[in-house]
């Protein structure tokens, strides 16, 4: 079962190892602690049972509750699964920004960072070509530069 446990926010790391030396040092039907990438304040424990989680977190430093349902399998590997890239975005391509403060505008693709998930373009229609980052995900693709 997956126990979703509230956590200070910017703690999460933090409290997660603090957790997992616990565990190491007690015999405690706990099998792992997730530190869901997106989730600020949370972490996801896989515990046998709720009491099980319950003992693990009691009066540890920055974990301010549990929430009272567990995750299903289902909803958890619907959480974890990978993220699909719905467009690859490559270097030279143009694209549009549909949202943000660039909404509307046009820019040349000219450095990606696929970790961060972030791009670098330059601005087209405009004076000073000035470059910008910003995340992928507040673009898309009007055309490839294999088209130009």
């Amino acid at each position: 079962m997956y126990f979703i446990v509230r956590v200070t926010a910017s703690q999460e790391k933090i409290t997660a190892d603090i957790l997992q030396n616990k565990i190491a040092k007690s015999n405690s039907d706990i099998y792992s602690v997730i530190m869901p990438y997106g989730m600020r304040g949370y972490l996801i424990i896989e515990a046998a049972s709720e009491i099980a989680c319950r003992d693990l977190i009691l009066n540890e430093p920055h974990v301010k509750g549990m929430l009272p349902k567990p995750l299903d399998n289902a909803e958890m590997e619907k959480m974890l699964a990978a993220k699909q890239t719905t467009q690859e975005i490559a270097v030279n391509d143009v694209i549009e920004f549909f949202t943000g403060p660039f909404k509307g505008y046009k820019a040349k693709v000219i450095k990606i960072d696929s970790g961060k998930e972030e791009i670098t373009v330059e601005l087209m229609e405009v004076a000073v070509p000035i470059p910008v980052t910003t995340k992928a995900n507040m673009a898309r693709v009007i055309q490839k530069a294999s088209q130009l």
